[in-house]
């Protein structure tokens, strides 16, 4: 990204600029990429910035970067094993179950940003339909019939004007783009000063597991990261300056209760502080805001860049679909309807955990931990926190996708699952690296092409959809496509045979019902995407509208 005569480089028009090109933006331009949309990011910066800031991710989090083309192996990561919670007045009064794996991923990683950052950048640097440059601040913009004109500034000093059918808000906290389009946040913000300690070398003496020292004195969240790092997060006491928190002298002090300072070779120190923000809408037109531009989440359950991730998996294909024509422009008021109200349970969830770990005196610290501690006596309640089923899953109520049937272990509007697969080829590998990048219509024991006639079949290529079926372990036939094998049970006992269920790229259950149903449920997805005349998309769009006044 050390770009020079901007000029010469920026195109005159292009698809969909991204701006920012952190984690967030960087996965966007990677999604865009696949598809072979044309993308322009900007960034202030012309490199990563050589920082540690977010630290973990979760399963949902690995699968999203696992669609954008990122290898297992491309970035280091330590999986966490447990996250335990102690009281400096009870002891241990709760702990999260963190081990094995959800979806073919671990449940709970840390990592390093910038081993992160630049395993991504180099994954879009892989499309030619994708420019990354450096240097460039949006200085405006102006929609217009069909598009967006952006006035860019290079660090040249010259302004730029670049015209894009979209424009997407990658550009983190202090959002310019969520500025220009008026959706700054409004209302009283959840605001916490922490000093974040960020040491290296610590191989032989790091802690294997993420612990909460819920001190009344002083809070303190601590965890492993790649490489020999360790983080300590300090919570600020009134009346305590940044500039003497970050003092040699005062972080000694505090990492003093678990190493000497001259064992602890420090490698960051910074006051940051946390907020809990969401915008009003995610969505104004043909600008989109994604990450911590659309929202901000406290740290506590580490579900910030995981949040970011969301979007831009749920934001990219659609993009997409309507840039190829697949789909009507009204799909795109999905994105806010659908994330904006996940992205708001995940921001109350770290609220509510951030009360668990900063009790204010040793009188509150007492009942609150106390009675978590008694929580975790009866199957149930130590299941909803041990086994995070606290954690809010990520099943939409309203957006693209036909409403959910009560008892149907297929949740429409949920995640379908990821397992273990073969295919004809005897290739094992995990299932989404099977659908592929479009929607799939998939045939529980049946080959979902046999029960539709030509003109269903062509309907549904034509919207960029593929077929495939998933048989018994040991039934797959050889040299027969789009055939896979469910190695470990784990697809078939969700539905009868015979079942087909419309995935979308992001993963997302769109429908589903049984094989002799299958024309009509091509009819109606296809109408969901706007393409057949008098469809249901203006049903879809009443009902999202009325759904995004009815949350504002």
């Amino acid at each position: 990204m050390n770009n020079k005569n901007h000029s010469k480089q920026l195109p005159l028009s292009v698809d969909v600029i991204v701006v920012g090109n952190g984690p967030v933006g960087a996965t966007l331009a990677a999604l865009l990429g696949r598809y072979g949309i044309k993308a322009l990011v900007l960034d202030k910066s012309h490199d990563v910035l050589l920082m540690p800031r977010a630290i973990a991710l979760d399963n949902e989090a690995l699968r999203i970067l696992q669609l954008a083309g990122l290898a297992e192996d491309a970035f280091e990561k330590i999986v966490i094993p447990e996250v335990r919670m102690r009281s400096t007045v009870i002891g241990q009064f709760s702990r999260a179950n963190t081990s094995g794996s959800l979806d073919g991923h671990p449940k709970l990683v840390t990592f390093y940003q910038p081993d992160l950052e630049h395993a991504m950048r180099a994954q879009y640097a892989s499309f030619e339909s994708v420019t990354s440059l450096g240097g460039m601040e949006l200085e405006g913009l102006v929609e217009e019939e069909g598009g967006v004109t952006a006035s860019i500034m290079g660090d040249d000093g010259q302004t730029h004007r670049v015209h894009t059918k979209y424009l997407v808000g990658a550009d983190g906290a202090s959002s310019k783009v969520r500025t220009l389009i008026g959706q700054d946040f409004q209302g009283c913000t959840y605001a916490e000063d922490w000093l974040i300690v960020d040491a290296c070398d610590r191989l032989q003496t790091a802690i294997n597991h993420v612990e909460f020292l819920c001190d009344p004195q002083r809070p303190t969240p601590h965890m492993p990261a790649p490489g020999g790092r360790e983080r300590w997060e300090f919570m600020l006491q009134p009346g305590e300056k940044r500039e003497d928190m970050e003092n040699a002298e005062n972080v000694a002090k505090l990492l003093a209760r678990w190493s000497p300072a001259k064992e602890v070779k420090i490698e960051r120190k910074a006051v940051y502080r946390f907020h809990a923000r969401c915008c009003q809408s995610f969505q104004k037109g043909r600008v989109f805001l994604v990450g911590d531009a659309a929202h901000i989440t406290p740290p506590f359950v580490g579900q910030g860049l995981v949040a970011g991730l969301r979007d831009v998996a749920n934001l990219a294909w659609k993009l997409t679909w309507v840039l190829r024509g697949q789909a009507s422009n009204a799909v795109l008021n999905s994105y806010d309807l659908e994330r904006r109200p996940h992205a708001q349970k995940m921001i109350n969830m770290a609220k509510f955990m951030g009360r668990l770990v900063m009790p204010r005196n040793k009188i509150a610290a007492f009942f609150i931990h106390g009675v978590m501690r008694s929580l975790t006596l009866t199957p149930t309640t130590r299941r909803f926190f041990e086994e995070l089923d606290i954690k809010p899953k990520n099943i939409f109520k309203n957006g693209l996708f036909l409403r959910h049937r009560r008892g149907d272990k297929l949740v429409r509007g949920g995640l379908f699952p990821q397992a273990w697969v073969r295919d004809s080829k005897q290739h094992t590998r995990l299932s989404d690296d099977s659908l592929g990048d479009g929607l799939t219509l998939i045939g529980f024991g049946v080959d979902p092409r046999a029960v539709l006639d030509q003109h269903h079949r062509d309907l549904w290529a034509s919207v960029g959809g593929d077929f495939l079926q998933i048989c018994p372990h040991g039934q797959c036939r050889e040299n027969t496509p789009n055939f896979l094998e469910d190695l470990n049970n784990a697809f078939l006992p969700l539905a009868v045979k015979g079942t087909l269920v419309v995935v979308r790229p992001d993963r997302i259950i769109m429908h589903h019902g049984p094989g002799d149903q299958g024309a009509k449920l091509i009819q109606e997805c296809v109408g969901m995407l706007g393409n057949i005349p008098g469809s249901n998309i203006e049903n879809l769009s009443s009902r999202m509208n009325e759904s995004a006044r009815l949350s504002v």
